[in-house]
């Protein structure tokens, strides 16, 4: 984008800060018309016959537009941990940090534990995730990976989005 005195057209259709049509007018006057009210003359369709421009305050224009392409975010994995012997009390409040990871647009990761011999019972774990996945009933997430045990863990990946 062109702006200023970098504008090579010798006329140019001028549109004002409120995006009334001023008409065609020169180059320099259209600067002196910007810089009279406080702000940039900014090139906007610079094919058109002849080189439309408009009034504004650039600064502003250019940090909306670095706001308005850095604001797109990346979902990552927030992962909670648990224990196949918790408590309801305790697996209540680890459900509740879930909804708020998949209401940030974050996936969640539930990873269990298995210490000693818990580990002979995988089953203690299947039913803690089908107790989780219970409480998550009616809030708007997907299992994206199914419980699966991995050494001596199990876990699960759940992501914000439809059932």
């Amino acid at each position: 984008m062109r702006v200023n005195e970098a504008i090579k057209a010798k006329e140019v259709r001028l549109v004002d800060e409120n995006g009334k049509q001023i008409g065609v007018i020169s180059t320099r006057e259209a600067i002196q018309i910007a810089r009279e009210r406080g702000y940039d003359l900014v090139e906007v369709a610079p094919n058109a016959n002849p080189p439309v421009c408009r009034i504004m305050d650039y600064g502003k224009y250019k940090y909306q537009l670095d706001k308005k392409s850095s604001s797109k975010k990346t979902p990552t994995v927030k992962e909670i941990k648990i224990r196949p012997q918790i408590s309801d009390h305790d697996l209540q409040l680890k459900v509740k940090h879930i909804k708020r990871f998949l209401e940030d647009g974050d996936k969640a990761r539930v990873t269990l534990f298995f210490r000693g011999r818990e580990i002979v019972h995988p089953e203690l774990g299947i039913k803690v995730f089908d107790k989780i996945k219970a409480l998550l009933i009616g809030f708007a997430h997907r299992i994206e990976q199914e419980p699966r045990l991995e050494g001596n863990n199990m876990s699960m990946i759940i992501a914000p989005g439809k059932d």
